[in-house]
């Protein structure tokens, strides 16, 4: 396992390499100067011509690149341009956010999606199965932002049993986090969910037909241990797949769920940012996005020896 951990992070250096460059180079290639919002109302050349100084904006752009990769290599991502805080602070910051929230769906989506496809899997063609696929590709159809603006009518106008906004900490405050967690992590859970049941029971009807399983039942094992104890965990590498991939993405950014109840996370972070044409924010967001797949692709791997240790001679 030390082994695949230490390849894994091999490759992993070149990729963080290129995506780096890639996101230096077409930042600079887009038009546009940022100094001139950033000067004000006067834009004066001398204020600009200063903040280009202090930003190293006048060297030429593979000096700029190598510099601010040393920077980065030393854990200083650089100032954000239109507020002058430390990029590394705010990304920790609304990264921790999104985290709480991205977990929260994480839950909701592993909890509703997996056990729905088992059951699909189990009773196929049966109206369990076809019930199974239509809520499903009902969560699939429907825009999230669209669900988050009707839950918040419902639940929070109508009802009064939720706040339809905002965001609390569950470190500071467990139960009023937890309550503002509730819809948003419906509303993005319910969507992942969906994704996890259509794998989950393709995964399973595929693993149900080996011949360990029809083995399995020839012993006379109960159904339950041949699902739970065979055919489930040989199932689980799509599924892993699958849901670090998504937890990933959540981390990326949850941009319209954010908007919509008002979350202060990643994903306000980095529109801000792309709007604002803030180089040193957009920067650091990309390259830990990319720090974040790339952890979840090297946990994919090692929950797939752990869950099936056959994997382990390979």
């Amino acid at each position: 396992m030390l082994a695949l951990i230490g390849r894994r992070l091999l490759i992993a250096i070149p990729t963080l390499f290129l995506v780096s460059l890639f996101v230096f180079a077409l930042q600079r290639a887009l038009p546009g100067d940022p100094f001139l919002v950033i000067a004000g109302e006067e834009r004066d050349p001398e204020v600009i011509a200063r903040l280009r100084q202090i930003y190293r904006m006048d060297d030429p752009i593979v000096v700029q690149f190598f510099a601010w990769l040393g920077q980065v290599i030393q854990g200083d991502f650089g100032r954000s341009l239109r507020t002058g805080e430390p990029v590394l602070g705010l990304i920790i910051q609304k990264l921790g956010v999104t985290f709480q929230l991205a977990v929260a769906s994480m839950l909701v989506a592993v909890g509703i999606g997996i056990p729905a496809g088992i059951i699909a899997a189990r009773r196929k063609d049966t109206i369990a199965d076809y019930s199974a696929s239509a809520v499903a590709l009902f969560g699939l159809s429907v825009p999230h932002f669209w669900l988050g603006i009707m839950l918040i009518l419902l639940v929070s106008v109508e009802l009064r049993w939720l706040p339809a906004s905002g965001f609390e900490s569950i470190f500071s405050d467990p139960r009023a986090a937890i309550e503002r967690l509730i819809m948003p992590a419906f509303v993005l859970g319910g969507g992942l969910a969906a994704s996890l049941m259509r794998h989950t029971r393709s995964a399973m009807l595929e693993v149900l037909q080996s011949d360990y399983v029809r083995t399995a039942r020839a012993k006379g094992l109960a159904e339950d241990a041949v699902i739970n104890r065979h055919a489930l965990r040989n199932a689980l590498v799509p599924i892993i797949t699958l849901s670090t991939i998504l937890f990933g993405e959540l981390l990326a950014g949850a941009v319209l769920t954010e908007q919509v109840f008002t979350i202060p996370g990643f994903g306000k972070l980095i529109v801000d940012a792309v709007f604002n044409r803030d180089y040193g924010v957009v920067q650091g967001v990309v390259l830990c996005t990319a720090i974040g797949f790339i952890i979840m692709n090297l946990l994919a791997d090692v929950l797939y020896i752990l869950v099936n240790p056959r994997l382990r001679d390979g």
